[in-house]
């Protein structure tokens, strides 16, 4: 079953179930996949959509910080909320160790020396991680394994 597919089984449900936070969530990522589609005037494939779910889950995650920062409590236990939802769509996140290894081969198979070449490495990890990963973490590791 595809994404859209459990999106849209999941807002029936939600709707049945009245389950209004997770009912607002999904419409919101629906909201967001609609738009994406009429800007490149086609369906979108598998990986589009992974990618759109990535983006909004940072989003949450950025709001959820300012709000912790900001002692808003009770905005933050509704990001928290929201990013449960949308962690329900992504798959498995990869453990740390699993994302240093990652870079560990990414380094060796690009010859990388040195920080200079973390552009390099970077794209060569990203397509591997995409969505099972946050970008900021490999970033963090890649610095670290590269030697200055």
């Amino acid at each position: 079953m595809s994404v859209m597919e459990r999106l849209d089984q999941d807002m029936k449900q939600a709707m049945k179930d009245r389950a209004a936070l997770k009912l607002s969530v999904i419409r919101m990522v629906k909201a967001a996949l609609k738009n994406e589609e009429i800007n490149k005037g086609r369906p979108l494939s598998d990986d589009e959509v992974l990618t759109i779910l990535t983006r909004e889950l940072k989003q949450r995650r950025e709001s959820l910080h300012e709000f912790e920062k900001a002692g808003r409590v009770d905005l933050a236990s509704k990001a928290r909320e929201e990013i449960d939802v949308l962690a329900a769509y992504l798959p498995a996140q990869l453990s740390e160790q699993e994302v240093r290894d990652i870079v560990r081969e990414a380094i060796a198979a690009t010859n990388a020396s040195s920080k200079k070449e973390m552009g390099k490495v970077m794209g060569a990890i990203m397509p591997k991680v995409k969505g099972r990963a946050d970008g900021n973490l490999v970033q963090k590791i890649v610095s670290e394994e590269l030697p200055t």
